[in-house]
Parts: C-alpha cells; sequence; structure tokens
C-alpha cells in the first residue's frame, strides 16, 4: 500500500492548488494522510480526488476542517501497521517517549507542524513528519512523504523534496 502523507499545506496562502510534483505521487496512492494546519477544506476536497483521506486538525484550521472530519487525533490502521495522527508533537526534546506515551498501541505517529520533516525511530515507535510541500520556511526545500505498507510493516518511508 502506498501512503502520501502531507502536512501544513497552508492554504490558500501557500497552497493554490496542488504543486506538479504533489500531484504526480498522489496519482495512484491509495491512502492519504494530512496532519493539519490545511487552512481550508476545499484542499482535503481536492486531495480525496486521488485516494481516502484522513486528516487531524491543526492549530490554523477552521471550523470547515473540523467539519470535515479532521479531530485533535487519529487512529487508523493501514494493512496491519497501527497509525496514529497529531498535529503538534511538541518540542523535539523527549518526542519519542512523548509519542509513545500518547499513543501507545501505535507502530508509527505522523504528524506535523514545525515544518521540518523527520523520520526517527525508538522504543519500538517510528515517528514521521513530511515537512511542509508549499512552506518551507527555514528548510532548503519544500517536502512531504511518501511510505510503503506491506504485511502490517512499514517497509519505506521517503521524504520527497518538492522545490
Amino acid at each position: 500500500m502506498r501512503v502520501v502523507v502531507l502536512s501544513d499545506t497552508h492554504a490558500p496562502r501557500r497552497w493554490k492548488s496542488c504543486p506538479p510534483a504533489v500531484a504526480s505521487l498522489l496519482r495512484g496512492a491509495d491512502l492519504i494522510l494530512h496532519a493539519g494546519d490545511v487552512c481550508t477544506a476545499a484542499v482535503l476536497d481536492e486531495l480525496a480526488g486521488y485516494a481516502p483521506v484522513t486528516a487531524v486538525a491543526g492549530n490554523n484550521d477552521g471550523p470547515d476542517v473540523a467539519a470535515w472530519g479532521a479531530a485533535e487525533t487519529a487512529a487508523l490502521t493501514v494493512e496491519g501497521l497501527r497509525v496514529a495522527m497529531i498535529h503538534d508533537s511538541g518540542p523535539p526534546p523527549g518526542r519519542l517517549p512523548r509519542m509513545r506515551a500518547r499513543f501507545p498501541a501505535a507502530d508509527l505517529v505522523v504528524f506535523g507542524h514545525s515544518h521540518v520533516p523527520l523520520d526517527a525511530a525508538g522504543d519500538g515507535l517510528r515517528i514521521f513528519n513530511p515537512g511542509s510541500p508549499t512552506d518551507r520556511r527555514r528548510q532548503p526545500h519544500g517536502t512531504f512523504g511518501v511510505l510503503r505498507v506491506e504485511g502490517a510493516a512499514l517497509v519505506e518511508a521517503r521524504i520527497v523534496e518538492v522545490t
């Protein structure tokens, strides 16, 4: 199963429409995860044209995003892999143990907020932040993520540069 992971798209200020580099990998995706700061539910509708979407609400998301179905956290099983989602995982120090305590049953926690891409693991947990495809802030590139899940295992996690 191929999963595309986005966060911090910040529409319509930053995301006018799906960037071509993102769209090329959305085609053929089995699932899309959005880790918050969509800013408008229209982006989630646009993404749902490619594949089913699970999203969490970020600190910049309004009532339309919540009405679309984005909650503070989400938990789902992807091909047997237990995935949790949250927008803000807190400061970097202690992040892995904090996410383990918050989501004790998860194999993978997807988050956003910082715009800093991250793929890290420890204590039986993997955490993944795709960065932002449209608002790179101090990062050298805009980014998003692609995951490959097979047999209840995360067999590949890639950070993909957009710009």
